[in-house]
């Protein structure tokens, strides 16, 4: 029999993480199906899932880059991106809820990771997303989350002691949802997103005992059950109130009468880089403005989530505070009292491309593509491409994710937004350059198998090349290199070693020439000078007749230089 764990280190915390997204996987359809507040838009499971995905995304980049390490990475190094994973990838309100109790929780775990830590970590956690909420309300998410921090406290020495305390006061709580807020009681069921928190807090008992809480019988009658592991399901009475579920199939649970109508007609969301002390008067504005607000983070780093009717005014109150990115905008429309998202007839053909800057994003824009920005560090999740699949609002779509990293995640949104109805292409493009030629030869006009033919093409006949920073001194493809050496890399190995960006970038270009071409493209990050791009152009005609260079800005980017030969 394995030793079970007495702390919270990295390798529990990876598979916490890991069994959470199982545990979340298999019930968000159900915690959907029970989501009636604060918006009845039945998304509160998909949004938890999609939130807990990039966090364990985040704490699986901190275990590939320990790969060829002999121990485990720290656990503040684990926790710490299991936070900021959570923070960079929160869906809607519960989701961004998560988050903040998630970032509470790795401030204590990052010290270590012991039962008396632990019940402070959930006591810290608790606090710090009621600070969150700007009108916190009980029978929610923030009541359980509080609940089982109370739970956990007491003089237990071992850490399976405190977890199963905790699981067990959130569920308890969970049951009591319906008595507390009104809305529940008269649709019939528990909380959703206190629902999604219970299933995260049984994954945490699963990780540290092994045994995965015993979950209770499903209802009968057709009855989506919404079930509180370990005891009383949606259908089956639950702290004394009767609690049915809707039948499978029929989505969201009519909203009751107090929230039909009246309501804020968008959901805004943002990440903001904003200096922490502008945050309290950004709180201040967007609670003005509307209702639902959630502000998490913290150090610079924050994800804001606000329902409001002027939603330009949520994003330039952000835009004041800081820089907000990665904004999302949803409108609401009141309909069979319920609120639905407004959809247009849909478009035929689409192109959703993954781009590593805001230049290539304008670039792609105009071209008629939806975009997702890759960061450095944050690699898009498979929820934020189905998001962006869903925004194209196409019967067809073309999905281009430009990174090799990106191609399992990519396929994982196709064959998701494949299974709502969408026809969907994954063209396997490893680099920006690559989906640029994609792009310039979309035809939408003609059929979708022969423009997917001719776009692969396109991005196959395209060898990439980009300019790094070596970080450390390491073995490569090309010899030993130090830190602070320019590295290109051709199709993604190390082909040249050099102290000069310029030099290394002609030797470069002159090595993709070699094989032939006909148009070189310039990707220049934020910060290039004009000047590099004047001077290989330069070399390029000098050098290569009849060969055309096209430069374009693209912004905040992982390279300083991105180099495509067609």
């Amino acid at each position: 029999m394995p030793q079970l764990p007495d702390d919270l280190d990295a390798v529990v915390v990876r598979t916490w993480c890991s069994l959470a997204l199982e545990a979340l996987g298999r019930e968000r359809a159900e915690i959907d199906a029970i989501n009636v507040y604060p918006i009845a838009d039945g998304d509160t499971g998909t949004n938890l899932y999609l939130t807990v995905e990039s966090a364990a995304a985040a704490v699986e980049a901190v275990f590939a880059a320990h790969e060829t390490g002999a121990t485990a990475p720290a656990t503040a190094d684990a926790v710490r991106a299991m936070a900021h994973g959570a923070l960079i990838g929160a869906r809607g309100n519960s989701g961004t809820i998560l988050a903040q109790l998630l970032r509470g929780m790795a401030g204590v775990l990052a010290d270590g990771g012991d039962a008396a830590r632990l019940r402070l970590a959930l006591t810290r956690a608790a606090a710090a997303a009621r600070q969150a909420v700007a009108h916190p309300v009980e029978g929610t998410v923030l009541t359980v989350a509080t609940a089982a921090a109370e739970a956990a406290q007491g003089d237990e020495r071992e850490l399976r002691a405190v977890v199963s305390a905790a699981y067990e006061g959130a569920r308890a709580a969970l049951a009591k949802t319906p008595e507390q807020l009104a809305v529940l009681g008269r649709a019939g069921v528990v909380d959703a997103g206190g629902r999604g928190l219970v299933a995260v807090l049984g994954a945490l008992v699963e990780a540290v005992t092994g045994q995965a809480p015993v979950r209770g019988p499903r209802a009968g009658s057709g009855k989506v059950a919404a079930p509180v592991d370990g005891g009383s399901v949606v259908g089956l009475p639950v702290g004394g109130v009767p609690v049915g579920g809707p039948a499978v199939g029929e989505g969201p649970l009519d909203c009751p009468e107090d929230l039909e109508g009246g309501g804020p007609a968008f959901e805004v969301i943002y990440l903001l880089e904003a200096r922490d002390e502008r945050v309290d008067r950004l709180r201040t504005r967007l609670d003005a403005l509307g209702d639902s607000l959630v502000v998490v983070g913290g150090d610079g780093l924050w994800h804001v989530h606000v329902h409001v009717d002027d939603a330009g005014a949520a994003v330039e109150a952000g835009v004041e505070a800081g820089r907000p990115y990665r904004i999302r905008i949803t409108h609401f429309a009141t309909e069979s009292g319920h609120d639905v998202r407004v959809q247009a007839e849909p478009a035929q053909r689409a192109v959703v491309v993954v781009v590593p800057g805001d230049g290539l994003a304008g670039l792609c824009t105009e071209a008629g593509a939806t975009t997702v920005i890759a960061r450095p560090g944050e690699p898009p999740a498979s929820g934020e491409l189905v998001d962006a699949i869903r925004r194209a609002h196409a019967r067809e779509v073309v999905l281009l994710p430009n990174d090799a990293a990106l191609r399992h995640t990519a396929a994982a949104a196709a064959e998701q937004a494949r299974t709502e109805g969408v026809r969907v292409a994954l063209v396997p493009t490893r680099a920006a350059v690559q989906g640029i030629a994609a792009l310039a030869v979309h035809e939408p006009d003609r059929g979708f198998d022969e423009d997917v033919v001719a776009m692969t093409a396109a991005a196959g006949a395209t060898r990439y090349a980009e300019l790094a920073v070596a970080e450390r001194q390491s073995w490569t493809m090309a010899g030993i290199c130090q830190a602070g050496d320019i590295l290109g890399l051709i199709d993604g190995d190390v082909a040249v070693i050099g102290a000069d960006v310029q030099a290394t970038a002609r030797t470069v270009l002159d090595r993709m020439l070699a094989a032939g071409g006909e148009l070189v493209t310039l990707v220049l990050g934020e910060g290039v000078p004009d000047a590099l791009a004047e001077a290989l152009e330069e070399h390029v005609r000098g050098g290569h007749l009849a060969v055309d260079t096209v430069v374009y800005r693209g912004g905040h980017q992982r390279a300083p230089l991105l180099i495509g030969v067609e």
